[in-house]
């Protein structure tokens, strides 16, 4: 999904650290070294592990022959994390009182806490800082950077995206979801995970955040490594600000 190119760079420069300063142990009788190949493949599944599963490495001790992230990986991980949420108090507030109402309905559809619909769009659009815009920057409404697809039959508009892949960045052009308003943005968000089965981790999970993001992760939603642990942190954040009621929306 859409993400500011910096992310990318951030991640892709963690895990060629960790690849140049970590060592897999050898099965036991091997002759010959593995694969670089398939030692970066091995790292890179146990970092995906590790965040997919909202590992708290103060609270939890290692698992028996699990690698771990180094110092220098951890570090870089802590700097990618304050730089997506690096939004100030106020402006939070504001975006999650201009999307709470739309929150709640799609939440209500997909089984969730509202508050984690929010986390998500805040997520995707940095707090609303960093909307899908077209090339003459109208607004695209598209909160969940969400792609057009085969099967998208409304307007699109194409952005330069990054993913990451055997934990190599590469830029690329998309097609991306067009909306007339955020309230069709919204409903289409819910309409997608609830038709593609690939995301049925992620629907009626309540407030269970890890579950929530372990889902999207599972279902490809993005590419970022780092992507599940985004959104437990900024489901926290959302929860500490408190999405306001009908009332509080109205009364603004």
């Amino acid at each position: 999904m859409f993400r500011p190119d910096f992310a990318a760079m951030q991640v892709s420069a963690q895990l060629a650290r960790e690849r140049a300063q970590i060592a897999l142990p050898m099965p036991s009788g091997a002759g010959e070294h593995r694969s670089f190949g398939a030692l970066f493949n091995e790292l890179r599944r146990d970092i995906s592990s590790f965040i997919a599963e909202g590992a708290d490495r103060k609270a939890r001790p290692a698992l028996p022959g699990a690698t771990s992230l180094t110092l220098e990986g951890d570090a870089q991980r802590a700097q990618l994390q304050d730089q997506t949420e690096k939004v100030d108090r106020a402006r939070q507030e504001a975006f999650i009182a201009s999307i709470a109402p739309l929150a709640r309905r799609a939440a209500e559809r997909l089984g969730v806490e509202p508050e984690l619909v929010a986390a998500h769009a805040a997520l995707e659009s940095g707090w609303g800082e960093r909307p899908l815009r077209t090339g003459d920057r109208a607004n695209t409404h598209n909160l969940f950077g969400i792609k057009a697809g085969g099967t998208w039959t409304g307007d699109v508009v194409h952005a330069l995206t990054t993913e990451i892949e055997e934990g190599a960045a590469s830029k690329r052009k998309e097609a991306f979801r067009r909306y007339p308003d955020l309230a069709h943005a919204f409903d289409d968000y819910a309409s997608l995970l609830l038709d593609k089965s690939r995301y049925a981790g992620a629907v009626n999970v309540g407030g269970n955040a890890a579950a929530f993001a372990a889902g999207l992760v599972q279902g490809r939603y993005a590419t970022d490594p780092l992507y599940a642990q985004k959104i437990v942190s900024l489901a926290r954040q959302v929860r500490e600000i408190g999405l306001p009621s009908a009332l509080d929306v109205g009364a603004r």
